[in-house]
């Protein structure tokens, strides 16, 4: 049973998730590497194929130090699933850089709850979110995760308030350095800005659009749980129940922003869902279904390709 095995957290469950990713990340590059081999493109790609597998540890960690899930594997393989299933998340090096950048931010977010070395949390998730612009500018909309993290653990010191901006001068006087020095040349607004696009023509493809059918109706199923478990939660827990549906929220907010939609804009949206996705197969109702709708979903990036 598919829901017995991932329902423990071992290194088999890790590797099984790691050689399912590995295989869909070649098949969806082999082409592309092929056809213009050279050892940078090669070394490229082989940076971006460690951003997407660490991805996986680091969501783990997140889930686990925090709380966030039980002693599971059903998150990093929801994780797998979902990203897999979008051939343009696989090509796009950018989105993937970057969504490991917003991880990092979100394990220092989450842990402000601890009230230790605070400032230094809010400034290090702050750096890690203006990175990730860099690669991909709509991702600066999670600091509204971060000031959301300040209001639910620090808002009661002001100067906490502050730190996000030093932290934004920082990136921006360290990537302006790095500009002058390299390009002989100021890094300007307009080179980091990317303007957002609201066509979604491309969204009529079925291999697109029927993932995505899928995907929205399975967040929409373990939302509902999960907004259970949030009312159930003691006063300590709930304000990080409360910042992984915002990030939920946020991530909604940069896929309409995106400039692309091709699907690569949706990987955001799959850490949360991932851990609110987690925590209903975790529970211990509506087993069969569950055990069911797990087998759909690892066959879902399978078949689609096969019949579409």
């Amino acid at each position: 049973m598919l829901t017995s095995f991932f329902g423990k957290s071992k290194p088999i469950n890790f590797i099984a998730v790691v050689l399912f990713m590995t295989v869909f990340y070649i098949l969806a590059n082999f082409q592309a590497i092929v056809s213009s081999f050279s050892f940078p493109n090669l070394s490229a790609k082989a940076g971006v194929f460690i951003c997407y597998i660490l991805s996986v540890p680091v969501l783990d960690f997140i889930a686990k130090k925090n709380d966030l899930t039980k002693r599971s594997a059903f998150k990093i393989v929801i994780f797998a699933i979902f990203s897999v299933s979008f051939l343009a998340i696989l090509r796009n090096d950018a989105v993937i850089v970057s969504n490991l950048c917003v991880l990092l931010a979100l394990r220092r977010i989450i842990s402000l709850k601890s009230q230790k070395d605070v400032q230094k949390k809010i400034f290090d998730a702050t750096f890690w979110i203006c990175i990730a612009s860099l690669f991909y500018f709509w991702s600066v909309l999670f600091l509204i995760v971060i000031y959301s993290g300040i209001l639910l653990h620090t808002s009661h010191y002001f100067k906490n308030w502050l730190i996000p901006p030093v932290a934004i001068l920082a990136v921006s006087a360290l990537v302006t350095g790095f500009n002058i020095i390299f390009y002989d040349q100021f890094y300007t607004f307009s080179t980091w800005f990317q303007e957002s696009s609201f066509n979604f023509e491309l969204y009529q493809n079925p291999q697109l659009l029927i993932p995505l059918s899928i995907i929205l109706a399975v967040a929409v199923w373990t939302v509902f749980f999960y907004f259970g478990l949030l009312q159930k939660a003691n006063i300590n827990s709930r304000p990080t129940y409360i910042l992984v549906l915002l990030t939920l929220l946020v991530a909604v907010g940069v896929a309409l922003f995106s400039p692309v939609k091709n699907g690569s804009e949706l990987l955001f949206f799959f850490v949360p869902l991932a851990i609110i996705a987690s925590n209903y197969f975790e529970s211990k109702t509506e087993r069969t279904f569950k055990e069911i709708l797990l087998i759909g979903l690892i066959l879902m990036p399978i078949l689609i390709p096969v019949f579409f």
